[in-house]
């Protein structure tokens, strides 16, 4: 039972598989978050990215240690750090419900976010030295708190002209 337990962990905390693709683990992470974050934001908008956020952050804290315990300190392989992270890129996001205008959104703050995350600027790569589960997940909180600042601005430079 503990064995499964743990696979079903190790599952989730790589994102249903996505942090096992080869080639920069935490790119497919939050790649593939974005289309729940739009789902999540068409149907229940800042109400559904929130409740999103909530439920990537537990999971993935719930999943954190199996992830150590199987694969090391801050494995690259977990990416549901990487899935909270991202969300909170969107949480301020006006989409339109227009594809073809959200996608050029979605592209702008996964980018934005990636930057933060891989160059770890102000402060970020402080917050990755917490030993443990926290400081697996609060770096990337942190990259998607800068992420959501410039995208931001982005949309209010776009709106203004």
């Amino acid at each position: 039972m503990l064995l499964l337990m743990a696979q079903i962990k190790l599952f989730i905390g790589t994102f249903f598989g996505a942090g096992l693709l080869p080639w920069a683990p935490g790119t497919w992470g939050s790649l593939f978050t974005l289309p729940f974050i739009y789902l999540a934001a068409f149907s229940f908008h800042t109400a559904g990215l929130s409740i999103f956020l909530l439920l990537t952050i537990i999971l993935a804290l719930w999943s954190a240690p199996a992830a150590v315990e199987r694969y090391g300190d801050d494995p690259g392989r977990f990416v549901m750090d990487e899935s909270a992270g991202q969300t909170i890129v969107f949480l301020l996001v006006p989409f339109q419900n227009s594809l073809n205008t959200d996608i050029w959104i979605l592209l702008a703050g996964f980018l934005l976010f990636r930057m933060f995350d891989i160059f770890k600027p102000l402060g970020i790569r402080e917050l990755e030295k917490i030993s443990g589960k926290f400081g697996i997940l609060l770096d990337d909180l942190l990259a998607g708190v800068y992420a959501l600042i410039c995208l931001q601005v982005i949309l209010y430079g776009f709106t203004f002209f």
